[in-house]
């Protein structure tokens, strides 16, 4: 095994713990000026330096490579704007955790396995326990913040199918360049109308927030990816919601009651079940990064 193979899971690492500490900063910015002017902050910053990387050609593209470009970058930005808006009123390890079941329903359906659809009834018991849907009654907050995750959740299994299809259609990183460019152009419009000022301290956790949560995470993973194996990808992704968790405790001082811890476990255990074994016997392609993942 080379060095870089050694490496390469120390990189995910800490890009997972870079995307969720982002999100654990974001949620310290929704307050001050709303769940759309922070997903425009982010998006904003994050699209000039990734679009100044890819630098993508707009020539000789079809009207179906545009459509799905569009159509990625309309789910990209409904993502990250329904999770925003979930941490105004779940702990972030909640929130991840419910949005999680997106991506980990998207690949046990994939799978068909029995043991996978079994992992995904243990998720949903999982997600139950962080809920608190069986203890005390859920006030309107609650479910509230419940149905803006599970919304994240959905749109981030749209956003896996279109990624595949756009990374067929495009080269390198022109795809996801051009609908991080319409993400923001759907997105800007409301949160410039919902937030009534701009202060520098917004903005710059704005940027703290896009190079956690996008642009530093991103070049980490594009290393380890040239030399991870896509099974143990998919094991790392599942620590998400449990260093979400980690991140709310130590960041917004977010402490979860022994049940939701488990709750969490459920899903991590389940996630490790999915992700893992189904990237290992398929030879498929590896999951989306933390980074690509712009939800969380």
């Amino acid at each position: 095994m080379t060095a870089n193979e050694r490496s390469a899971p120390l990189l995910v690492l800490l890009a997972i713990v870079s995307v969720q500490f982002g999100g654990a900063l974001a949620a310290t910015l929704v307050p001050r000026i709303g769940a759309a002017g922070s997903v425009t902050l982010r998006l904003a910053f994050a699209t000039v330096v990734l679009y100044a990387v890819a630098r993508p050609s707009l020539r000789g593209r079809s009207r179906g490579d545009w459509l799905t470009a569009m159509a990625f970058g309309v789910v990209l930005g409904g993502m990250n704007l329904s999770f925003y808006a979930s941490l105004a009123h779940l702990p972030i390890g909640v929130a991840v955790t419910v949005e999680f079941l997106g991506p980990l329903a998207l690949a046990a359906t994939q799978s068909r396995r029995p043991r996978d659809l079994l992992a995904v009834v243990a998720a949903a018991v999982g997600v139950l326990l962080v809920s608190d849907a069986l203890g005390a009654e859920l006030g309107p907050a609650d479910l509230t913040g419940l149905l803006l995750a599970g919304t994240a959740g959905v749109l981030w299994a749209a956003y896996i199918v279109l990624s595949q299809r756009t990374g067929a259609r495009f080269e390198g990183l022109d795809g996801l360049a051009l609908a991080m460019v319409v993400a923001s152009a759907l997105v800007a419009p409301l949160g410039v109308a919902t937030t009534s000022s701009w202060p520098g301290y917004a903005v710059g956790l704005g940027l703290a927030v896009a190079v956690l949560s996008s642009v530093l995470p991103y070049s980490l993973e594009l290393v380890a990816l040239r030399h991870l194996r896509q099974h143990v990808f998919g094991i790392l992704l599942s620590l998400e919601p449990a260093v979400a968790a980690l991140a709310g405790y130590l960041v917004l001082g977010q402490v979860l009651q022994p049940l939701r811890v488990v709750g969490i476990a459920c899903v991590v255990v389940a996630s490790v079940l999915v992700l893992g074994t189904t990237a290992r016997r398929r030879g498929a392609k590896a999951p989306p990064s933390a980074a690509q993942t712009a939800g969380s």
